[in-house]
């Protein structure tokens, strides 16, 4: 039922940033990328474990920073970081003990996470947005 509802949710948010034109904004992955990162962070404040959130802080850190580079460099980068974070959710389970996370949660990001990734490189190949940073001209 948690990849079923993965695939709801994803397809809900994707297309509700396509219609709204979010999907044009670079910026939309890569915070993407920092939103999913974080709700691991949040499960270890609720469990109260200051071990899990150092952990859960350390990795979340990781996958921003992977993120920030992706936004000023290539957009590659936080696809990247969105299918590292889906590995992540298949092994969590055995490398950080966090007794906050819901049993079902890491099937159903895994889910949400191979979708944005396909539906973010389908975006690049058709060349709706383009993935190497162009920085804005700057006023004088």
């Amino acid at each position: 039922m948690e990849y079923f509802i993965g695939i709801v949710v994803a397809v809900a948010v994707l297309l509700y940033t396509k219609l709204v034109g979010f999907h044009r904004d670079r910026a939309l992955y890569t915070v993407m990328v920092l939103v999913v990162a974080s709700y691991y962070v949040l499960f270890a404040v609720m469990s109260g474990s200051a071990a899990a959130i150092g952990w859960e802080m350390l990795v979340f850190s990781g996958f921003a920073f992977i993120a920030a580079i992706g936004f000023r460099i290539n957009l590659w980068l936080a696809a990247g970081a969105l299918v590292g974070h889906g590995v992540l959710d298949f092994f969590h389970t055995g490398l950080i003990e966090n007794s906050g996370v819901p049993a079902w949660w890491p099937m159903f990001c895994m889910t949400f996470d191979v979708l944005a990734v396909l539906y973010l490189a389908w975006l690049f190949q058709r060349l709706a947005i383009n993935a190497k940073f162009a920085p804005l001209p700057t006023r004088i």
